[in-house]
């Protein structure tokens, strides 16, 4: 499991000072990154590659609110892992250990051209495997 901390700022808020929801797809989405980078790999060098991930799907459940200037965790862990694809489980946790937001995210490997699926580069593969 990877861990990521991440700060709320004023821009991630409402008017009312908590966090807009669709900023947590944002803190995942920068959770994402930092994992992969734990991994081994970065978005770019994998880009000159022609190889992208993009979001299949998103399942995101709110239970309590992060406010201004929290500093938030987020656990990011492979549930599954195909040939193609992967499912993510994350969950961000304020300060005190409180879980404000899961969230499962399949994400897909595609060539960047075509922009159709293709399988993860073995090595890739080799290296999250290694690590769950």
């Amino acid at each position: 499991m990877h861990e990521y901390q991440v700060r709320v700022y004023y821009e991630d808020t409402d008017a009312g000072g908590i966090v807009y929801y669709a900023n947590y797809l944002k803190f995942t989405e920068r959770a994402r990154t930092e994992w992969l980078r734990s991994v081994g790999y970065e978005q770019d060098v994998l880009l000159e590659q022609n190889i992208a991930f993009v979001v299949k799907w998103v399942e995101m459940h709110n239970y309590a609110p992060a406010r201004f200037n929290d500093v938030l965790s987020i656990a990011t862990q492979v549930v599954e892992l195909k040939g193609a694809s992967m499912l993510l489980k994350q969950e961000i946790t304020n300060a005190q250990g409180v879980a404000l937001v899961t969230s499962n995210v399949r994400i897909a490997c595609v060539d960047l051209a075509s922009m159709k699926a293709r399988r993860l580069p073995k090595t890739l593969l080799g290296d999250i495997t290694r690590v769950i």
